[in-house]
C-alpha cells in the first residue's frame, strides 16, 4: 500500500494552471547505448527495425525449420517445473505430477519434467536438494538424472534442460511448459525460492530457446505458461522465432493451474492434432477446473498463432505511430491516457495489492480508435489469437496484454521494457507518459540512434541503461498541478461536498474516488476508498454520495476497502488483512445482489511476483483487518472468526467525527488529494458535514 494519500490529508492542495505541453528527454551519451549485442551461441534469431524516415517496420527471423525430429504422431512435452512456494506450501506441483500419471497410457505421449526451485516437495520421489529430471509415461514416473541444485530462474538452467531434452526425447511434436509463478512481461516467470526468488526474464527465455533451436531441425509445436500473466505481446514476440503456438493466461491463474490429465488424455486419443488443437484442450480443461473452485469468473486463457504474430506487429507499429503522433498534442495525450487506463488490466494494479502494469492490447486499440485507426491491427490480432477462454470478469479480453505504466515503478522497470519493446512508437508513448507533464517539447530521437533507425536485435532494443530512465526514480507525486477547478472543493448550497473541474482539470483528470479517515490515538487512520460519489464527466462536476454505511464483517467491523476494478455490473474491492496470522488481501465483489468475499489473494509481492489463485475462506479462519495510519504504521483490529454461513454487512459507522477527501488521479499517474471536510455521526445516526476551510 502506498501511504502517499495519508501524508497529504492536512496538506493544502493548490492547483496551478499550466500551458499544455509534453515531457522532455535528458541528453543521452554514447556510453548508454550498446550497438552490438553480447556474444551469442547462435546466429541472430530476431531482427526488428523501423526507419525514422518512413516509420515502416521490417522483421527478420531465423529460418522456420519444419523437419520432424521424431516418429509420426509422437509427442514430448517438456515441463520446466519450478516448484517454489506453490509446492512447498500447497503441493501444487505434486498434484500436477499425479495428474500426469493419471492420463491415459500411450507410447506416443510422454512428459519430461525437470524439478527444482522449492524448499520442500510434498511427495516421496522428488528431492529438494537437487535439480532432477523425470520421465512420466504410461502411468509411471521414472527418475532419469539429477545435478546439484541449479537456479531455475537462470537462463543456463533452462537452456541445458531444453537442449538435453530435445536430444534425448525428440518427437514429431514437442511442447514446452514453464510451470510456476508468472510476473508478466517485465519480471518474467519461474521464481526460484532457493535462489532469492530469481526469475527468468523474457530476454533469458529468448536466449535459452535460441541456443536450443540452433540444434533443432523443427520448431517447438507450442510453448505454454502454467503461470500468471504471461499471455503478452512481448512474450509472443520473443517466442515466435522458435514455436508455432503460445498458450498462456493474461490474468493471474487460480492455484489449481492446468489439467495435465486432460492434456495427456487428449494427446493419447489425438496424437495427430496440432498445437492449436491442444491449446484449445488446455484452455477448456483449465476453465473447467476453475469452475470447480468457483474461480472461473476471472479466468483467462488464450492460444496465439505465433506464425501470424509478425503481421500483427507490423500493423501495431503503424497504429502506434499514429497514436504517438497524436500524443504530441496534450489534449490528445490526455484522451489516450484516459482510454488506456480504462482498458482491462490484469493482476490487481492497485495501491493495496501492487502493480503488474499489464493492460489488454485490444482494449488499448479499441479505446483509442477515435485517435488512431486500429482496424488493420485489430484484424491481425484476431488472426493471431486463434482461441481464448475467459470468465465474465474479462469477457472483452483480447487474448494478449502489453506493458503500460499504470504506476511508474522505477528506472529498472522502464529499462527492462525498452529491451523488449515491440516498436519505437509505443516505447516513445510509454516514455512520454512515464516522464510526466512538462511544457517542453518531447523528442524521441534517442530511440532512433542507429542511422536514424530503431532496432531490436535478439531481444535487445538499444539496450538503454537505467540512467536514461533515472527520472522515474526522482519523481515526486502528489498535489498534481494539472488538476484545477472552476469551483473549488467545498460544501455546496445543498450541503454536499463537491467540486467542479475547469477545462484544464477535466482534460487531465482520469479518475475520482473518495477516502474516509478517522482520528485514532492522535493519529489519522484510513478507513478506505470508495466510489460513492456523483460524477458528471461531461461537465466536470463531482460531489459526495455518502450515506454513512460501510462494508463490514458480521460483527460490524468496518473493512478498509480499496478499489481494484469497476464496471457497469460490479465493483471489485481489496481489503488488507492477516488471515490466520499471514498477511494477505480479501477480494470483495459488490454488485446488484450485494457484497460478498470471493476469497483471499496475496497480490503482488515485493519481488513483483503475482500470487496464484484466490483462496476461499473456511469455517474458523481468523481475520484481522489492517488499517493504515498517517505515520506509516498499521493498526490491526481484533481477530474475527469466520463462520461458514457468514456474509458481509453494510454497517452504519459508529458515532464519531470523520474526515472525507476526494482523490483525483491525473493522466500521468499523479494525483491530487482535496483538503478534507469533516462529517459527524451522532447517537441518532444523523450525518452532518463541516467544511474546515470555513472555520
Amino acid at each position: 500500500m502506498k501511504r502517499k494519500i495519508l501524508s497529504l490529508i492536512t496538506a493544502a492542495a493548490v492547483a496551478m494552471p499550466l500551458m499544455a505541453g509534453c515531457s522532455v528527454l535528458d541528453d543521452i551519451t554514447e556510453s548508454e547505448l550498446s550497438e552490438t549485442p553480447a556474444t551469442r551461441e547462435y546466429d541472430t534469431a530476431l531482427s526488428m527495425s523501423v526507419k525514422k524516415s518512413d516509420g515502416k517496420m521490417e522483421i527478420t527471423r531465423s529460418e522456420k525449420k519444419n523437419t520432424p525430429m521424431g516418429e509420426k504422431d509422437s509427442w514430448t512435452i517438456f515441463v520446466y517445473m519450478c516448484g517454489s512456494n506453490l509446492e512447498s506450501d500447497d503441493g501444487s506441483a505434486t498434484d500436477d505430477l499425479q495428474q500426469m500419471l493419471k492420463a491415459k497410457s500411450s507410447d506416443n505421449v510422454r512428459f519430461v519434467v525437470q524439478t527444482g526451485g522449492a524448499n520442500e516437495w510434498m511427495n516421496d520421489i522428488v528431492s529438494a536438494d537437487q535439480t532432477e529430471r523425470y520421465l512420466v509415461q504410461n502411468g509411471e514416473i521414472e527418475f532419469v538424472n539429477s545435478t546439484d541444485q541449479a537456479d531455475m530462474g537462470y537462463e543456463k538452467t533452462l537452456k541445458e534442460f531444453l537442449t538435453w531434452g530435445v536430444s534425448t526425447y525428440p518427437a514429431e511434436k514437442m511442447g514446452v511448459i514453464l510451470w510456476n509463478h508468472g510476473c508478466g512481461s517485465i519480471n518474467g516467470v519461474c521464481a526460484d525460492e532457493l535462489f532469492e526468488k530469481d526469475t527468468l526474464s523474457l530476454s533469458e527465455i529468448y536466449n535459452a530457446f535460441a541456443c536450443t533451436y540452433s540444434k533443432m531441425t523443427d520448431q517447438f509445436e507450442f510453448v505454454g505458461f502454467d503461470a500468471c500473466l504471461m499471455s503478452t505481446v512481448e512474450t509472443a514476440n520473443i517466442l515466435a522465432s522458435f514455436s508455432r503456438y503460445m498458450v498462456a493466461s493474461q490474468e493471474a491463474e487460480p492455484g489449481n493451474g492446468w489439467d495435465y490429465t486432460a492434456i495427456g488424455n487428449f494427446l493419447a486419443d489425438n496424437p495427430e492434432k496440432s498445437g492449436a488443437d491442444l491449446g484449445r484442450c488446455i484452455a477448456d480443461s483449465f476453465y473447467e477446473e476453475c469452475k470447480l473452485t468457483d474461480e472461473s469468473d476471472s479466468a483467462t486463457m488464450a492460444v496465439t498463432d505465433l506464425q501470424k504474430i509478425d503481421e500483427f506487429l507490423v500493423e501495431f507499429n503503424d497504429f502506434s505511430n499514429g497514436l504517438f503522433k497524436a500524443s504530441l498534442d496534450s489534449t490528445q495525450l490526455s484522451l489516450i491516457s484516459r482510454q488506456i487506463v480504462n482498458a482491462e488490466n490484469f493482476g490487481g494494479n492497485n495501491r493495496a495489492e501492487g502493480y503488474t502494469n499489464m493492460v489488454d492490447i485490444g482494449g488499448i486499440m479499441n479505446g483509442c480508435s477515435q485517435i488512431a485507426n486500429p482496424e488493420k491491427a485489430l484484424a491481425a490480432l484476431d488472426k493471431c489469437v486463434v482461441y481464448k477462454k475467459t470468465g465474465k470478469d474479462h469477457k472483452n479480453a483480447s487474448g494478449l496484454s502489453i506493458y503500460y505504466p499504470l504506476e511508474v515503478m522505477g528506472s529498472e522497470e522502464l529499462a527492462t521494457f525498452s529491451a523488449i519493446a515491440v516498436n519505437p512508437y509505443y516505447l516513445s508513448l510509454v516514455d512520454l507518459i512515464a516522464n510526466g507533464y512538462s511544457t517542453k517539447e518531447y523528442d524521441n530521437s534517442v530511440f532512433f540512434a542507429y542511422s536514424d533507425s530503431w532496432r531490436n536485435v535478439d531481444c535487445e532494443c538499444l539496450n538503454l541503461s537505467t540512467s536514461y530512465f533515472k527520472y522515474a526514480d526522482e519523481k515526486e507525486e502528489g498535489n498534481s498541478e494539472l488538476i484545477s477547478f472552476s469551483s473549488k472543493p467545498g460544501m455546496d448550497e445543498d450541503n454536499y461536498f463537491s467540486f467542479t473541474l475547469d477545462d484544464q482539470g477535466l482534460l487531465y483528470a482520469s479518475d475520482v474516488t473518495a477516502f474516509v479517515y478517522l482520528e485514532y490515538n492522535d493519529k489519522v487512520m484510513l478507513l478506505g476508498e470508495n466510489y460513492d460519489i456523483y460524477a458528471d464527466w461531461e461537465n466536470g462536476s463531482f460531489s459526495d454520495n455518502f450515506d454513512g454505511y460501510w462494508l463490514a464483517l458480521p460483527n460490524g467491523q468496518a473493512l478498509p476497502t480499496y478499489v481494484v476494478d469497476i464496471t457497469e455490473d460490479y465493483i471489485i474491492y481489496t481489503c488488507p488483512v492477516y488471515l490466520n496470522g499471514t498477511r494477505t488481501n480479501l477480494r470483495i465483489r459488490q454488485d446488484d445482489e450485494g457484497a460478498q468475499i470471493e476469497g483471499a489473494w496475496d497480490g503482488i509481492s515485493e519481488d513483483s511476483i503475482a500470487a496464484k489463485g484466490i483462496r476461499k475462506l473456511k469455517n474458523g479462519d481468523k481475520i484481522e483487518v489492517i488499517y493504515y495510519l498517517d505515520d506509516d504504521t498499521e493498526e490491526k483490529a481484533e481477530a474475527y472468526e469466520w463462520k461458514e454461513d457468514d456474509g458481509l454487512t453494510y454497517a452504519f459507522l459508529p458515532e464519531d467525527d470523520y474526515y472525507y477527501s476526494f482523490c483525483i488521479e491525473d493522466v500521468y499517474g499523479d494525483y491530487y488529494i482535496t483538503d478534507p471536510v469533516v462529517f459527524s455521526i451522532d447517537e441518532k445516526g444523523t450525518i452532518s458535514f463541516t467544511d474546515l476551510t470555513e472555520e
